[in-house]
């Protein structure tokens, strides 16, 4: 079988490093595999041996061999070659994108662009190209030993040697991290907010744009900031609101404010157990015996909410949210755009979220027992609808209007949208699979990894069973059948009769 692969030239660093590994593992594949041009005019159709098919979904071709443990497929716009559930090479040539896995999720090579990321178990890895700013950044992890970045900006690179010492940036949700011997020191800087800590998380002194704060945790803490000005992504000044906080024995005692500067200064303080109080002009809380009884007025959303306890069992009233909850056995919750409804929690549990112009209604009985996920486009009229039934099925309609369905269905359920459980292990487990075409009317199911394989289109069908040893394909004007591969002659199909 010959294939011709197409590559583009190398980035520099390590970019070609995942694809190198795959196209070898390819190649090795593909040696054992019969020497037949996928281009002659009569494919060769075995089972689950080897079987050569066009894809019904969308233009394009695919052959499978070795039961589950080969496949290439070619369409438009991608092109994968696997061997489930070992590994699997995707190229996407729509965007210039590569997908490389191995024993997912244990190794993966992902490409987009000049853009690259290489890593193993998350602990080693590599990334790296050009950027908005930069013409090339490259960064080495092996976690959590080492960390590099080398940028053709020289004030982006850093390093990083375990707790002992180091330099991040960009890094942990933080601009930059600077640290020795950690957890003893480290500062962090996040936009213009400096923290110092000792002991992280224990001691830290932190100073900004009008910003002082200290804490001493549990013990006690304090932070003030001013009222600032910054600039927006318009170039527009914008006002930042203040804030004050002290705390004494966290969590006992507390006393907050926040919005300074604005219309909406909003007061907490508490002593818990005993009570806890939120006042301010859009929101009044007020909790007794904390979490055992709570009750808060909304005027901003205009519901009333009493808590007995707090989550367990809630009763909201009023135009912006409408609750009755008995934790587990009941819940009905609703707003102007969400619905929320459990009964003997996690038996039943469903949700409508509509957010325009998208209307989405999830139903699921003990999580991923069996989950139907429904969404609507109300601007277009189209809909998609998946559903699942661990661990036998899982039956999908796309916005096209395209079904298929797959008996087993293992992993799936659990991560419906991920492209690597699809290529590499559900044709390991996957029994059976239907599809079915909206556009063009083309439908095939296989059972066994095509030890049974029916296609069928307006004009045509085709049927092989028991690797190949029965085949039979029929056309509009004439029907065919090979037993054992040897052909049993062609017979005329008779036109229908006409209609008056």
């Amino acid at each position: 079988m010959g294939i011709a692969i197409n590559q583009s030239p190398k980035p520099a660093n390590h970019q070609g490093f995942g694809s190198e590994i795959a196209l070898t593992l390819v190649v090795l594949s593909l040696s054992f595999l019969p020497q037949q041009n996928l281009c002659a005019g009569d494919p060769l159709h075995a089972g689950p041996l080897f079987d050569d098919l066009s894809l019904t979904l969308e233009p394009g071709h695919r052959a499978e061999a070795a039961g589950p443990f080969y496949y290439q497929e070619h369409t438009e716009d991608s092109q994968t070659w696997a061997l489930p559930p070992l590994f699997a090479l995707a190229r996407y040539t729509n965007i210039q994108s590569s997908e490389f896995t191995l024993a997912y999720p244990i190794m993966s090579y992902v490409r987009y662009g000049e853009q690259y990321r290489w890593h193993f178990f998350q602990l080693l890895s590599f990334a790296g190209g050009p950027s908005q700013t930069e013409t090339n950044r490259n960064r080495f992890t092996l976690f959590p030993i080492y960390f590099q970045q080398r940028s053709s900006d020289p004030s982006q690179n850093y390093t990083a040697y375990g707790p002992f010492y180091g330099h991040l940036q960009s890094r942990l949700f933080r601009d930059e991290i600077t640290y020795v011997m950690f957890p003893f020191y480290s500062e962090t800087r996040k936009r213009d907010v400096i923290t110092d800590n000792y002991l992280f998380p224990l001691v830290h002194v932190r100073h900004g744009d009008g910003l002082n704060g200290w804490q001493a945790w549990p013990l006690a803490g304090h932070e003030h900031k001013d009222v600032t000005t910054r600039t927006n992504r318009f170039q527009e000044a914008e006002m930042v609101p203040g804030h004050d906080r002290f705390f004494l024995l966290w969590p006992f005692f507390f006393n907050e404010r926040a919005g300074i500067g604005t219309t909406n200064l909003e007061k907490q303080y508490g002593v818990l157990p005993a009570f806890s109080v939120t006042r301010s002009p859009q929101r009044d809380a007020t909790t007794v015996v904390w979490p055992l009884f709570s009750y808060v007025e909304d005027r901003e959303q205009k519901y009333h909410e009493w808590d007995l306890p707090w989550l367990l069992v809630e009763f909201a009233r009023g135009e912006g949210k409408y609750t009755s909850r008995v934790w587990p056995f009941y819940s009905h919750s609703y707003s102007s755009n969400q619905i929320s409804d459990f009964c003997c929690w996690p038996i039943y549990h469903f949700t409508r979220v509509q957010s325009a112009p998208l209307d989405r209604r999830h139903t699921r009985i003990l999580y991923f027992l069996y989950s139907d996920v429904n969404e609507l486009d109300t601007e277009h009229g189209t809909s998609r609808q998946r559903s699942s039934l661990w661990p036998f099925y899982t039956a999908s309609l796309d916005a096209k209007g395209n079904r298929r369905l797959q008996v087993l269905s293992i992993l799936e359920p659990f991560l419906p949208e991920s492209r690597s459980i699809a290529r590499e292990y559900a044709p390991v487990y996957s029994l059976w699979r239907s599809e079915t075409n909206a556009k063009t009317g083309a439908s095939s199911q296989s059972l066994l990894w095509n030890l049974y394989r029916r296609e069928t289109t307006p004009q045509s069908r085709r049927c092989s069973f028991l690797f190949g040893l029965w085949q039979s394909e029929s056309g509009p004007t004439s029907h065919r059948a090979k037993l054992f591969y040897v052909p049993l002659g062609k017979r005329p199909v008779s036109p229908p009769p006409p209609t008056h």
